[in-house]
């Protein structure tokens, strides 16, 4: 599969059947459902985190805001980060949008957030789609983990 210019492995399965972190899921997506009902479409990506960071407070669901990520290259570590959305149960990266239709390029960004934070599962969730909230559950079985210059959250 390719999205986006980059090779992703034929391992990443957007799938809402398998067993990794199924609870933890199944509780993302009850805030996110919870946030869409009460907010509805067509508010900016920022009104949308913010809201379900305070749905995912109320549930007592644990998360992290732009968790920074840091990115090596050939064992030096570069300046840019990488900061996906939310890091929730601290191994579910979540990347929210507000768009009419969520595209290849938006799964390739959640893959690579993915990738860098060596989480293998993540969630792209679109509160911009009219009618109903948008999302795909993604498990990645392969990250391709190096022993030098491996990338990791701070």
């Amino acid at each position: 599969m390719r999205l986006a210019g980059i090779s992703v492995p034929k391992r990443v399965t957007p799938c809402r059947k398998t067993t990794v972190f199924k609870q933890e899921g199944y509780d993302l997506m009850g805030a996110a459902f919870e946030v869409y009902n009460e907010l509805g479409y067509g508010m900016a990506e920022d009104i949308y985190q913010a809201a379900l960071e305070v749905e995912l407070g109320l549930r007592g669901i644990p998360f992290k805001p732009q968790a920074e990520l840091h990115v090596f290259f050939k064992g030096h570590l570069l300046t840019p980060k990488y900061r996906p959305d939310l890091l929730a149960f601290g191994e579910i990266v979540v990347e929210l949008k507000a768009l009419k239709e969520i595209c290849s390029e938006h799964e390739a960004q959640l893959f690579n957030y993915m990738r860098i934070a060596r989480k293998h599962v993540g969630y792209l969730i679109n509160f911009g789609k009219k009618g109903e909230l948008e999302w795909k559950r993604f498990v990645v079985d392969d990250l391709h983990v190096r022993t030098k210059g491996s990338s990791r959250e701070h």
